[in-house]
Protein backbone atom coordinates (compact mmCIF):
# COMPACT_ATOMS: atom_id res chain seq x y z
CA UNK A 1 0.00 0.00 0.00
CA UNK A 2 1.19 3.53 -0.72
CA UNK A 3 2.26 5.81 2.13
CA UNK A 4 -0.79 7.12 4.00
CA UNK A 5 -1.95 10.70 4.18
CA UNK A 6 -1.83 12.21 7.66
CA UNK A 7 -4.08 14.95 9.01
CA UNK A 8 -3.10 16.31 12.41
CA UNK A 9 -5.62 18.50 14.21
CA UNK A 10 -4.66 20.33 17.37
CA UNK A 11 -6.35 22.81 19.67
CA UNK A 12 -4.99 25.14 22.33
CA UNK A 13 -5.80 24.92 26.05
CA UNK A 14 -7.98 21.81 25.84
CA UNK A 15 -6.91 19.14 28.29
CA UNK A 16 -8.79 15.88 28.81
CA UNK A 17 -11.04 17.63 31.34
CA UNK A 18 -12.60 19.60 28.45
CA UNK A 19 -13.33 16.66 26.13
CA UNK A 20 -16.47 14.62 26.67
CA UNK A 21 -15.04 11.19 25.84
CA UNK A 22 -12.36 11.71 28.50
CA UNK A 23 -14.04 13.76 31.22
CA UNK A 24 -17.61 12.51 31.11
CA UNK A 25 -18.71 16.12 31.63
CA UNK A 26 -21.68 17.62 29.82
CA UNK A 27 -19.51 19.38 27.24
CA UNK A 28 -20.37 19.10 23.57
CA UNK A 29 -17.34 17.63 21.80
CA UNK A 30 -19.26 15.13 19.70
CA UNK A 31 -16.93 15.25 16.69
CA UNK A 32 -13.83 14.60 18.77
CA UNK A 33 -15.73 11.89 20.65
CA UNK A 34 -16.61 10.25 17.33
CA UNK A 35 -12.93 10.10 16.40
CA UNK A 36 -12.21 8.28 19.66
CA UNK A 37 -14.99 5.79 18.92
CA UNK A 38 -13.17 4.77 15.74
CA UNK A 39 -9.56 4.90 16.82
CA UNK A 40 -6.88 4.67 19.47
CA UNK A 41 -7.77 6.79 22.49
CA UNK A 42 -4.77 7.33 24.74
CA UNK A 43 -6.07 7.82 28.27
CA UNK A 44 -2.75 8.81 29.88
CA UNK A 45 -1.17 11.07 27.28
CA UNK A 46 0.97 13.93 28.53
CA UNK A 47 2.24 17.13 27.01
CA UNK A 48 5.99 17.68 26.85
CA UNK A 49 5.43 20.94 28.71
CA UNK A 50 2.23 22.63 29.98
CA UNK A 51 2.97 25.83 28.06
CA UNK A 52 2.29 26.84 24.45
CA UNK A 53 5.69 27.18 22.76
CA UNK A 54 7.60 24.43 24.61
CA UNK A 55 4.69 22.04 24.06
CA UNK A 56 4.63 22.79 20.33
CA UNK A 57 8.40 22.42 20.15
CA UNK A 58 8.07 18.86 21.42
CA UNK A 59 5.23 18.09 19.03
CA UNK A 60 6.86 19.47 15.90
CA UNK A 61 10.51 18.57 16.48
CA UNK A 62 10.14 15.29 18.36
CA UNK A 63 12.61 16.42 21.02
CA UNK A 64 12.08 18.32 24.25
CA UNK A 65 12.21 22.09 24.14
CA UNK A 66 15.21 22.09 26.47
CA UNK A 67 17.16 20.55 23.56
CA UNK A 68 15.53 22.28 20.59
CA UNK A 69 15.73 25.80 22.02
CA UNK A 70 12.28 27.24 22.87
CA UNK A 71 12.19 26.20 26.53
CA UNK A 72 9.92 29.17 27.27
CA UNK A 73 7.43 31.18 25.26
CA UNK A 74 8.78 33.48 22.53
CA UNK A 75 11.92 31.54 21.74
CA UNK A 76 12.44 29.67 18.46
CA UNK A 77 14.06 26.30 17.69
CA UNK A 78 17.72 26.41 16.70
CA UNK A 79 18.65 26.53 13.03
CA UNK A 80 20.04 22.99 13.26
CA UNK A 81 16.77 21.51 14.54
CA UNK A 82 14.82 19.39 12.06
CA UNK A 83 11.04 19.88 12.10
CA UNK A 84 8.15 17.55 11.34
CA UNK A 85 7.57 19.41 8.09
CA UNK A 86 11.10 18.84 6.87
CA UNK A 87 11.08 15.16 7.82
CA UNK A 88 7.89 14.60 5.82
CA UNK A 89 8.82 16.83 2.90
CA UNK A 90 12.06 14.91 2.49
CA UNK A 91 10.08 11.65 2.67
CA UNK A 92 8.16 12.74 -0.43
CA UNK A 93 5.11 14.25 1.25
CA UNK A 94 3.32 17.45 0.39
CA UNK A 95 3.39 19.38 3.67
CA UNK A 96 0.78 21.94 4.64
CA UNK A 97 0.35 23.79 7.95
CA UNK A 98 -2.68 26.01 8.60
CA UNK A 99 -3.17 27.99 11.80
CA UNK A 100 -1.41 28.97 15.00
CA UNK A 101 2.34 28.33 14.95
CA UNK A 102 3.82 30.06 18.02
CA UNK A 103 7.28 28.67 17.24
CA UNK A 104 9.05 31.48 15.42
CA UNK A 105 10.34 33.30 18.52
CA UNK A 106 8.35 36.42 17.65
CA UNK A 107 5.14 37.44 19.41
CA UNK A 108 1.94 35.50 20.12
CA UNK A 109 0.64 35.94 16.58
CA UNK A 110 3.79 35.10 14.62
CA UNK A 111 5.57 36.76 11.74
CA UNK A 112 3.20 35.74 8.95
CA UNK A 113 6.13 34.13 7.15
CA UNK A 114 5.92 30.49 6.13
CA UNK A 115 8.90 28.26 7.00
CA UNK A 116 10.37 26.65 3.91
CA UNK A 117 9.24 23.14 4.82
CA UNK A 118 5.53 24.07 4.64
CA UNK A 119 3.34 25.10 1.68
CA UNK A 120 3.24 28.94 1.56
CA UNK A 121 -0.09 28.92 -0.31
CA UNK A 122 -1.86 27.68 2.82
CA UNK A 123 0.20 29.15 5.67
CA UNK A 124 -2.17 31.08 7.95
CA UNK A 125 -0.71 32.01 11.33
CA UNK A 126 -2.03 34.70 13.66
CA UNK A 127 -0.31 37.52 11.79
CA UNK A 128 -2.00 36.41 8.56
CA UNK A 129 -5.38 36.37 10.30
CA UNK A 130 -4.79 39.89 11.63
CA UNK A 131 -4.00 41.03 8.08
CA UNK A 132 -7.55 40.07 7.11
CA UNK A 133 -9.11 42.19 9.87
CA UNK A 134 -9.55 45.93 10.17
CA UNK A 135 -8.02 47.68 13.18
CA UNK A 136 -11.51 47.93 14.67
CA UNK A 137 -12.04 44.19 14.22
CA UNK A 138 -8.65 43.44 15.77
CA UNK A 139 -9.57 45.50 18.82
CA UNK A 140 -12.90 43.70 19.05
CA UNK A 141 -11.28 40.27 18.78
CA UNK A 142 -8.69 40.90 21.45
CA UNK A 143 -10.68 42.93 23.99
CA UNK A 144 -14.26 43.68 22.98
CA UNK A 145 -16.16 40.38 22.86
CA UNK A 146 -16.60 39.43 26.49
CA UNK A 147 -20.28 38.51 26.67
CA UNK A 148 -23.19 37.23 24.62
CA UNK A 149 -24.40 40.82 24.34
CA UNK A 150 -21.04 41.88 22.87
CA UNK A 151 -21.16 39.06 20.33
CA UNK A 152 -24.72 39.93 19.28
CA UNK A 153 -24.14 43.69 19.17
CA UNK A 154 -21.16 43.22 16.87
CA UNK A 155 -22.89 40.60 14.68
CA UNK A 156 -20.16 38.03 15.28
CA UNK A 157 -20.58 34.96 13.09
CA UNK A 158 -18.43 31.89 12.57
CA UNK A 159 -16.97 33.54 9.47
CA UNK A 160 -15.33 36.20 11.65
CA UNK A 161 -13.29 33.71 13.64
CA UNK A 162 -9.76 32.44 13.09
CA UNK A 163 -11.01 28.87 13.56
CA UNK A 164 -13.56 29.08 10.75
CA UNK A 165 -11.01 30.52 8.35
CA UNK A 166 -8.57 27.74 9.21
CA UNK A 167 -11.28 25.17 8.43
CA UNK A 168 -12.13 26.95 5.16
CA UNK A 169 -8.54 26.63 4.02
CA UNK A 170 -8.45 22.99 5.08
CA UNK A 171 -11.56 22.26 3.02
CA UNK A 172 -9.98 23.95 0.02
CA UNK A 173 -6.83 21.89 0.48
CA UNK A 174 -8.76 18.61 0.75
CA UNK A 175 -10.80 19.45 -2.33
CA UNK A 176 -7.62 20.12 -4.23
CA UNK A 177 -6.04 16.86 -3.03
CA UNK A 178 -9.09 14.82 -4.02
CA UNK A 179 -8.57 15.84 -7.64
CA UNK A 180 -4.82 15.30 -7.73
CA UNK A 181 -3.73 12.86 -10.41
CA UNK A 182 -0.42 12.00 -8.79
CA UNK A 183 -0.11 9.73 -5.78
CA UNK A 184 1.95 12.05 -3.60
CA UNK A 185 0.83 11.64 0.03
CA UNK A 186 0.24 14.69 2.16
CA UNK A 187 0.71 15.84 5.73
CA UNK A 188 -1.88 18.45 6.72
CA UNK A 189 -1.62 20.14 10.13
CA UNK A 190 -4.55 22.22 11.39
CA UNK A 191 -3.68 24.26 14.47
CA UNK A 192 -6.66 25.98 16.08
CA UNK A 193 -6.13 28.76 18.63
CA UNK A 194 -9.48 27.97 20.21
CA UNK A 195 -10.55 27.49 22.99
CA UNK A 196 -7.67 29.75 24.11
CA UNK A 197 -8.44 33.34 25.10
CA UNK A 198 -10.15 35.50 23.76
CA UNK A 199 -12.73 32.69 23.35
CA UNK A 200 -14.39 34.09 20.21
CA UNK A 201 -17.40 32.22 18.85
CA UNK A 202 -20.95 32.93 17.61
CA UNK A 203 -23.37 33.94 20.40
CA UNK A 204 -25.56 30.86 20.06
CA UNK A 205 -22.76 28.76 21.53
CA UNK A 206 -22.58 31.00 24.57
CA UNK A 207 -26.30 30.58 25.20
CA UNK A 208 -25.75 26.86 25.83
CA UNK A 209 -23.33 27.50 28.70
CA UNK A 210 -24.66 30.60 30.46
CA UNK A 211 -25.85 28.48 33.37
CA UNK A 212 -23.26 25.71 33.09
CA UNK A 213 -20.93 25.08 36.02
CA UNK A 214 -17.97 22.70 35.97
CA UNK A 215 -17.76 20.75 39.22
CA UNK A 216 -14.09 20.48 40.21
CA UNK A 217 -14.83 18.20 43.11
CA UNK A 218 -12.19 17.94 45.81
CA UNK A 219 -9.59 19.67 43.61
CA UNK A 220 -11.34 22.98 44.26
CA UNK A 221 -10.59 22.76 47.98
CA UNK A 222 -6.89 21.88 48.00
CA UNK A 223 -5.37 24.08 50.72
CA UNK A 224 -1.87 23.55 49.23
CA UNK A 225 -0.49 22.89 52.72
CA UNK A 226 1.63 19.96 51.55
CA UNK A 227 2.45 21.40 48.14
CA UNK A 228 5.47 23.32 46.80
CA UNK A 229 5.88 26.93 47.84
CA UNK A 230 5.59 28.25 44.30
CA UNK A 231 2.08 26.79 44.01
CA UNK A 232 1.03 28.90 46.99
CA UNK A 233 2.75 31.99 45.57
CA UNK A 234 0.99 31.39 42.25
CA UNK A 235 -2.38 30.97 43.97
CA UNK A 236 -1.96 34.19 45.96
CA UNK A 237 -0.91 36.18 42.89
CA UNK A 238 -3.77 34.89 40.72
CA UNK A 239 -6.72 34.10 43.00
CA UNK A 240 -9.01 31.27 41.98
CA UNK A 241 -12.43 32.28 40.61
CA UNK A 242 -14.00 29.19 42.18
CA UNK A 243 -16.29 29.81 45.13
CA UNK A 244 -17.22 27.71 48.12
CA UNK A 245 -19.41 25.47 45.96
CA UNK A 246 -16.39 24.16 44.04
CA UNK A 247 -17.93 25.13 40.70
CA UNK A 248 -15.98 26.77 37.86
CA UNK A 249 -18.04 29.11 35.69
CA UNK A 250 -16.67 30.44 32.43
CA UNK A 251 -19.34 30.45 29.69
CA UNK A 252 -17.00 31.93 27.06
CA UNK A 253 -14.41 29.18 27.53
CA UNK A 254 -16.95 26.38 27.43
CA UNK A 255 -18.73 27.91 24.43
CA UNK A 256 -15.51 28.27 22.48
CA UNK A 257 -14.62 24.67 23.35
CA UNK A 258 -17.94 23.60 21.79
CA UNK A 259 -17.41 25.85 18.76
CA UNK A 260 -13.96 24.53 17.87
CA UNK A 261 -15.34 20.99 17.98
CA UNK A 262 -17.85 21.98 15.29
CA UNK A 263 -15.05 23.48 13.20
CA UNK A 264 -13.12 20.22 13.54
CA UNK A 265 -16.33 18.44 12.53
CA UNK A 266 -16.51 20.42 9.28
CA UNK A 267 -13.10 19.07 8.29
CA UNK A 268 -13.83 15.49 9.34
CA UNK A 269 -17.10 15.43 7.40
CA UNK A 270 -15.36 16.67 4.27
CA UNK A 271 -12.64 14.07 4.65
CA UNK A 272 -15.06 11.21 5.20
CA UNK A 273 -17.08 12.25 2.15
CA UNK A 274 -13.98 12.32 -0.05
CA UNK A 275 -12.04 9.59 -1.81
CA UNK A 276 -9.03 10.07 0.47
CA UNK A 277 -9.46 6.70 2.16
CA UNK A 278 -5.81 6.07 3.00
CA UNK A 279 -5.65 8.75 5.69
CA UNK A 280 -4.69 8.71 9.36
CA UNK A 281 -6.31 11.43 11.47
CA UNK A 282 -4.58 12.64 14.65
CA UNK A 283 -6.16 14.89 17.25
CA UNK A 284 -4.47 16.43 20.29
CA UNK A 285 -3.98 19.69 22.20
CA UNK A 286 -0.93 21.49 23.56
CA UNK A 287 -1.94 21.72 27.25
CA UNK A 288 -4.86 22.52 29.52
CA UNK A 289 -6.16 25.18 31.91
CA UNK A 290 -6.15 24.83 35.72
CA UNK A 291 -9.70 26.33 35.98
CA UNK A 292 -9.27 26.92 39.71
CA UNK A 293 -8.28 23.34 40.54
CA UNK A 294 -5.72 23.33 43.36
CA UNK A 295 -6.59 27.04 43.67
CA UNK A 296 -4.64 27.78 40.48
CA UNK A 297 -5.61 29.40 37.18
CA UNK A 298 -4.02 29.41 33.72
CA UNK A 299 -1.00 27.10 33.25
CA UNK A 300 2.57 27.13 34.48
CA UNK A 301 5.06 25.46 36.80
CA UNK A 302 3.03 22.38 37.74
CA UNK A 303 2.39 18.90 36.40
CA UNK A 304 -1.19 18.47 37.60
CA UNK A 305 -3.33 16.50 35.17
CA UNK A 306 -5.52 19.59 34.72
CA UNK A 307 -2.84 21.13 32.49
CA UNK A 308 -0.47 18.27 31.66
CA UNK A 309 -2.77 15.41 30.64
CA UNK A 310 -3.87 16.04 27.08
CA UNK A 311 -6.25 14.24 24.70
CA UNK A 312 -4.55 12.15 22.04
CA UNK A 313 -6.51 10.17 19.45
CA UNK A 314 -5.29 8.39 16.32
CA UNK A 315 -7.97 7.28 13.87
CA UNK A 316 -6.76 4.80 11.24
CA UNK A 317 -7.84 4.71 7.59
CA UNK A 318 -11.09 3.07 6.48
CA UNK A 319 -11.08 -0.66 7.15
CA UNK A 320 -8.81 -0.43 10.19
CA UNK A 321 -11.07 1.52 12.54
CA UNK A 322 -12.01 0.26 15.98
CA UNK A 323 -12.23 1.84 19.40
CA UNK A 324 -9.34 0.98 21.66
CA UNK A 325 -8.53 2.71 24.94
CA UNK A 326 -4.84 2.71 25.83
CA UNK A 327 -3.97 3.38 29.47
CA UNK A 328 -0.17 3.16 29.34
CA UNK A 329 1.42 6.62 29.74
CA UNK A 330 2.52 8.20 26.47
CA UNK A 331 3.77 11.62 25.47
CA UNK A 332 3.68 14.16 22.69
CA UNK A 333 7.31 13.19 22.26
CA UNK A 334 6.09 9.84 20.90
CA UNK A 335 4.00 11.38 18.12
CA UNK A 336 6.59 12.36 15.51
CA UNK A 337 8.44 9.00 15.53
CA UNK A 338 5.08 7.23 15.30
CA UNK A 339 4.00 9.28 12.29
CA UNK A 340 7.37 8.79 10.60
CA UNK A 341 6.99 5.04 10.96
CA UNK A 342 3.49 5.23 9.48
CA UNK A 343 5.04 7.09 6.55
CA UNK A 344 7.56 4.30 6.05
CA UNK A 345 10.47 6.37 7.33
CA UNK A 346 12.84 5.36 10.09
CA UNK A 347 12.89 7.81 12.99
CA UNK A 348 16.47 9.00 13.62
CA UNK A 349 18.20 8.27 16.96
CA UNK A 350 17.84 11.96 17.88
CA UNK A 351 14.14 11.36 18.55
CA UNK A 352 13.72 9.68 21.96
CA UNK A 353 10.03 8.87 21.60
CA UNK A 354 8.48 5.45 21.13
CA UNK A 355 5.86 4.01 18.77
CA UNK A 356 2.34 4.81 19.97
CA UNK A 357 0.81 1.95 18.01
CA UNK A 358 3.27 -0.52 19.51
CA UNK A 359 2.33 0.76 22.96
CA UNK A 360 -1.34 0.33 22.04
CA UNK A 361 -0.56 -3.28 21.13
CA UNK A 362 0.92 -3.91 24.58
CA UNK A 363 4.59 -3.06 24.17
CA UNK A 364 6.58 -1.15 26.80
CA UNK A 365 3.78 -1.17 29.36
CA UNK A 366 6.11 -0.20 32.22
CA UNK A 367 7.32 2.95 30.48
CA UNK A 368 7.42 6.42 32.00
CA UNK A 369 7.08 9.82 30.36
CA UNK A 370 8.64 13.16 31.26
CA UNK A 371 6.98 16.57 31.52
CA UNK A 372 9.13 19.70 31.83
CA UNK A 373 8.67 23.34 32.75
CA UNK A 374 11.35 26.02 32.95
CA UNK A 375 9.92 29.50 32.52
CA UNK A 376 6.65 31.00 31.32
CA UNK A 377 7.83 33.97 29.27
CA UNK A 378 10.95 35.87 28.27
CA UNK A 379 9.22 39.26 28.48
CA UNK A 380 8.01 39.07 32.08
CA UNK A 381 8.44 37.20 35.35
CA UNK A 382 4.87 36.03 35.85
CA UNK A 383 4.46 32.66 37.55
CA UNK A 384 7.71 33.23 39.43
CA UNK A 385 10.19 33.55 36.58
CA UNK A 386 12.61 30.63 36.30
CA UNK A 387 11.08 27.61 38.06
CA UNK A 388 12.60 24.40 36.68
CA UNK A 389 10.32 21.38 37.01
CA UNK A 390 10.63 17.78 35.81
CA UNK A 391 7.74 15.36 36.15
CA UNK A 392 7.86 11.61 35.62
CA UNK A 393 4.59 9.73 35.04
CA UNK A 394 4.21 5.97 35.23
CA UNK A 395 1.15 3.73 35.40
CA UNK A 396 0.65 3.98 39.15
CA UNK A 397 2.53 7.06 40.34
CA UNK A 398 3.61 10.55 39.35
CA UNK A 399 6.84 12.07 40.66
CA UNK A 400 7.47 15.82 40.30
CA UNK A 401 10.85 17.41 41.03
CA UNK A 402 10.65 21.16 41.67
CA UNK A 403 14.32 22.05 41.67
CA UNK A 404 14.07 25.30 43.64
CA UNK A 405 11.27 24.34 46.03
CA UNK A 406 9.89 21.01 47.29
CA UNK A 407 8.84 17.89 45.43
CA UNK A 408 5.69 15.84 44.90
CA UNK A 409 4.62 12.21 44.63
CA UNK A 410 1.05 11.14 43.87
CA UNK A 411 -0.66 7.78 43.72
CA UNK A 412 -2.46 7.97 40.37
CA UNK A 413 -4.81 5.10 41.21
CA UNK A 414 -5.86 6.01 44.75
CA UNK A 415 -5.53 9.78 44.47
CA UNK A 416 -6.48 10.87 40.93
CA UNK A 417 -7.23 14.38 42.25
CA UNK A 418 -3.57 14.74 43.30
CA UNK A 419 -4.34 16.05 46.76
CA UNK A 420 -2.10 13.87 48.94
CA UNK A 421 1.60 14.52 48.45
CA UNK A 422 3.47 11.33 49.40
CA UNK A 423 6.99 12.61 48.82
CA UNK A 424 8.02 12.14 52.48
CA UNK A 425 5.89 9.04 53.14
CA UNK A 426 8.25 6.24 54.25
CA UNK A 427 5.86 3.61 52.91
CA UNK A 428 6.44 4.97 49.42
CA UNK A 429 10.19 5.60 49.67
CA UNK A 430 11.17 2.57 47.58
CA UNK A 431 8.76 3.48 44.78
CA UNK A 432 9.77 7.14 44.95
CA UNK A 433 13.50 6.43 44.79
CA UNK A 434 13.15 3.99 41.90
CA UNK A 435 11.14 6.54 39.92
CA UNK A 436 13.70 9.20 40.80
CA UNK A 437 16.47 7.03 39.37
CA UNK A 438 14.51 6.44 36.18
CA UNK A 439 13.82 10.15 35.73
CA UNK A 440 17.50 11.03 36.25
CA UNK A 441 18.51 8.35 33.76
CA UNK A 442 16.06 9.72 31.21
CA UNK A 443 17.33 13.28 31.68
CA UNK A 444 20.80 11.88 31.08
CA UNK A 445 19.63 9.96 27.99
CA UNK A 446 18.01 12.96 26.31
CA UNK A 447 20.90 15.28 27.22
CA UNK A 448 18.71 17.66 29.21
CA UNK A 449 20.90 20.80 29.35
CA UNK A 450 19.45 21.79 32.73
CA UNK A 451 20.60 18.58 34.43
CA UNK A 452 22.73 19.13 37.51
CA UNK A 453 23.54 17.30 40.70
CA UNK A 454 20.76 19.18 42.49
CA UNK A 455 18.16 17.05 40.68
CA UNK A 456 19.73 14.00 42.37
CA UNK A 457 20.44 15.51 45.80
CA UNK A 458 16.91 15.97 47.09
CA UNK A 459 16.20 16.39 50.83
CA UNK A 460 14.28 13.11 50.93
CA UNK A 461 16.96 11.05 49.15
CA UNK A 462 19.55 9.68 51.55
CA UNK A 463 23.07 8.99 50.33
CA UNK A 464 22.57 10.90 47.10
CA UNK A 465 25.99 11.97 45.84
CA UNK A 466 26.92 14.90 43.65
CA UNK A 467 28.99 14.12 40.55
CA UNK A 468 31.31 16.71 39.07
CA UNK A 469 31.90 15.34 35.58
CA UNK A 470 29.55 12.50 34.76
CA UNK A 471 29.23 10.81 31.40
CA UNK A 472 30.00 12.23 27.97
CA UNK A 473 26.95 12.22 25.70
CA UNK A 474 27.54 12.95 22.01
CA UNK A 475 24.72 14.46 19.98
CA UNK A 476 22.61 11.63 18.51
CA UNK A 477 22.27 11.34 14.76
CA UNK A 478 19.36 13.31 13.30
CA UNK A 479 19.76 12.23 9.67
CA UNK A 480 20.86 15.69 8.53
CA UNK A 481 23.84 17.05 10.47
CA UNK A 482 27.45 15.95 9.85
CA UNK A 483 28.91 13.27 12.08
CA UNK A 484 29.80 14.36 15.61
CA UNK A 485 33.48 14.03 16.46
CA UNK A 486 35.08 13.46 19.85
CA UNK A 487 36.90 16.47 21.32
CA UNK A 488 39.91 14.42 22.46
CA UNK A 489 40.41 12.15 19.44
CA UNK A 490 38.80 14.03 16.57
CA UNK A 491 37.21 10.74 15.52
CA UNK A 492 33.49 10.10 15.02
CA UNK A 493 31.71 9.54 18.32
CA UNK A 494 28.06 9.73 17.31
CA UNK A 495 25.92 7.11 18.93
CA UNK A 496 28.47 6.27 21.61
CA UNK A 497 28.64 7.22 25.26
CA UNK A 498 31.77 7.36 27.38
CA UNK A 499 30.90 6.69 31.00
CA UNK A 500 33.51 9.07 32.38
CA UNK A 501 35.93 11.56 30.90
CA UNK A 502 38.89 13.16 32.62
CA UNK A 503 38.89 16.93 33.04
CA UNK A 504 41.75 18.32 30.91
CA UNK A 505 41.38 22.06 31.25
Amino acid sequence: MSAPNIIMIMTDTQATNMVGCYSGKDLNTRHIDALAAEGYQFMSAYTCAPLCTPARAGLFTGIYSNQSGPWTNNLAPGSNIVSMGRHFRDAGYRTCYIGKWHLDGHDYFGTGRCPEEWDPDYWFDGANYLEELTNEEISLWRNGLNSKEDLIANSITAEFTWAHRISDRALRFLGEQEHQTNEQPFLLVLSYDEPHHPFTCPPEYLERYEDFAYDLGARAFDDLSNKPEHHRVWSEAMPSPVGTDGQYRHPLYFACNDFVDDEIGRVIKALDASTLDNTWLVYTSDHGEMMGAHRLVSKGAAVYDDIAQIPLILRPPVGQRAHRKVTTPVSHIDLLPTLLRLAGTVAPPMLPGGDLLAVADGADVERGVMVEFNRYEIEHDSFGGFIPVRGWVENDYKLVLNLLTSDELYDRRKDPDELHNLIHDPDHATTRNAMHDRLLAYMDQIRDPFRSYQWACRPWRERAEARWMGAFRPRPEDGYAPVVRDYDTGLPSQGTKTEEKTQKF
